[in-house]
């Protein structure tokens, strides 16, 4: 485990000095790389990702349901930075939202405890919906976005709004966090440490916590929903990496080195990863689904040679 770790940090170091590079100005193709998100960041605080947020956008006969990606303990501009794009260009209309956000505003969301996130997240599926007058919405969320709709499903009356379920790294039965997580009772050993966990939603989310069973990851609960998993063994954060996995008739699971044993994506590159993102498309339309490619995909920096 040290030596793969050793290893992964030798690759993300390398593929900085290699994929980082600025996009020609007429480049229509995503970075798919993590660090284009960050640089859409830090170029434009707060933007929308590429062509999300049209609020103008009629859903086609082809794609009758507006997608709405919702990030992990980020914001939408760093984390769609790639897939929303790929997405308009086939033909989606596009919707996101930072949300769940603390002191940090909008730069870090999805920190406020799960009801509060879920809650606005619904809130934001309404609108979605009223603006574009489609019954359904097909989801796409990573990490905390993948998992926090769960509460929406059980508690806010959800399911019937909702036709396609994807969960990208999702700490769907809570998450160790590599072992971080231990040092919660730590800090639930003092009354301003107890609160501040009570209101930190990623907190909340520690294997067998209340707040991770309230959350019910069954997708057993809404069965006319289809549901689709992602997750890869080198991920960091939603750890152990299974805890990203549904067991039911209407899941399927990937495990991203199953179809591609030489991609490295960790937590982080996993939404912008080319493998993750022919999987997204044909999770949203599987009637027009593609073969996914296999490359050399590192963490943080992307694919080689792209």
């Amino acid at each position: 485990m040290r030596s793969a770790t050793r290893c992964l940090t030798a690759a993300v170091l390398f593929a900085a000095a290699l994929a980082v590079r600025p996009a020609a100005a007429d480049e229509p193709d995503p970075s798919y790389s993590y660090f284009g998100g960050l640089a859409a960041e830090l170029t434009a605080p707060g933007q929308a990702p590429p062509g999300a947020n049209d609020w103008s956008c009629t859903p086609t006969a082809a794609h009758p349901n507006p997608v709405v990606l919702l990030h992990g303990l980020s914001n939408d501009t760093v984390t769609w930075n790639t897939l929303s794009a790929v997405l308009v260009n086939a033909g989606y209309c596009v919707f996101t939202t930072t949300y769940g956000t603390g002191a940090l505003g909008p730069v870090m969301g999805a920190i406020t405890p799960v009801e509060t996130s879920a809650r606005q997240i619904s809130d934001f599926v309404d609108r979605v919906r009223a603006e574009t007058g489609s019954d359904k919405v097909d989801l796409v969320g990573h990490s905390m976005g993948g998992a926090v709709p769960f509460y929406a499903l059980n508690h806010l009356g959800a399911i019937p709004k909702i036709d396609r379920y994807v969960a990208l790294a999702a700490p769907l039965h809570g998450s160790t966090v590599s072992g971080l997580a231990n040092l919660q009772p730590l800090l639930e050993s003092t009354a301003p440490g107890a609160e501040l966990a009570a209101q930190c939603g990623p907190c909340q989310l520690s294997p067998g916590s209340k707040v991770a069973i309230d959350l019910n990851a069954d997708p057993a609960l809404a069965p006319a929903i289809r549901f689709t998993t992602v997750v890869s063994r080198y991920d960091e954060i939603a750890t152990p990496w299974t805890t990203g996995l549904l067991d039911g008739p209407n899941v399927d699971d990937v495990v991203l080195q199953d179809l591609c044993p030489t991609d490295y994506t960790e937590h982080y590159e996993l939404t912008a990863d080319p493998v993750t993102v022919r999987v997204v498309l044909n999770a949203l339309d599987p009637t027009h689904a593609s073969p996914v490619s296999c490359t050399v995909v590192l963490p943080l920096a992307g694919p080689l040679g792209r």
